[in-house]
């Protein structure tokens, strides 16, 4: 099913990043491990930082509720620095092995990331065809915006540091898991009042279905991404596809 952003009115795209902007396996092979390689260093550097014990207490919460749910989960322990921190690593690693969306999970690899970055120990991938279709797309009077289970700092990162360069430029404003879940209906009618939109005049672009079901039942517009190295999407859906954004041009 082809789709049209002139024929359906569309004043505003919504961008999904894992599998849609960015290819799964950046995320996977290249994001995590660095984020669970560099948790220990991080944490023994910046743990008495107000924003990182703010993490961190998030972190407890999280735990207690796994806890009273009886998950067989690693403990997390008081005492030293050291041991507080190699219980927290334990904690941590456990969260990203079961690809937890965690906030204070994703909060922390983000700060994490933010110094990778900034040593140049990392750079972004984008799909081929992004940078150009955001240049038109924005010439074009459209404002562009993202929403990803990453935290809004990971998200900025990510589009500053591209190995194209910073597409910063063309993104409005960036959502994430604070807004609600991605496959909750009402996550997308706070992202549309927030951008002061039209559910009706907008367009989420993703590769999960089920986000995609969510999106549309709030009343938006939706085309499912097939990338390459995409999870496979099993569900019968009537979304619009596409394998590159040229398609929506």
């Amino acid at each position: 099913m082809a789709f049209s952003l002139s024929a359906n009115s569309i004043s505003t795209i919504l961008l999904d990043i894992e599998g849609t902007t960015t290819p799964i396996a950046f995320v996977y092979e290249v994001l995590f491990p660095f984020a669970r390689a560099g948790v220990r260093k991080y944490l023994e550097n910046h743990i008495d930082e107000a924003d990182v014990r703010q993490d961190l207490s998030r972190l407890r919460e999280e735990h207690e509720t796994d806890v009273r749910q009886r998950l067989d989960i690693p403990a997390l322990l008081a005492g030293s620095i050291d041991t507080e921190i190699d219980s927290l690593v334990i904690y941590v690693e456990w969260l990203m092995d079961r690809d937890r969306k965690s906030r204070a999970l994703k909060a922390l690899q983000g700060k994490i990331w933010e110094e990778g970055y900034a040593a140049g120990k990392l750079t972004s991938q984008v799909f081929s065809d992004v940078p150009g279709s955001l240049e038109r797309w924005r010439e074009a009077g459209l404002s562009l915006n993202i929403f990803s289970s990453g935290s809004i700092l990971a998200q900025k990162l990510l589009f500053a540091h591209t190995d194209v360069g910073d597409l910063t430029e063309f993104l409005a404003q960036y959502f994430d898991t604070t807004t609600g879940p991605k496959a909750d209906e009402a996550s997308y009618r706070r992202i549309a009042s927030a951008l002061q939109r039209s559910v009706s005049e907008t367009l989420f672009i993703s590769d999960v279905i089920t986000e995609l079901d969510a999106a549309r039942a709030a009343g938006m517009k939706t085309v499912l991404c097939l990338r390459p190295g995409n999870h496979p999407q099993t569900l019968a859906h009537t979304h619009p596809t596409i394998r590159t954004f040229a398609e929506l041009d």
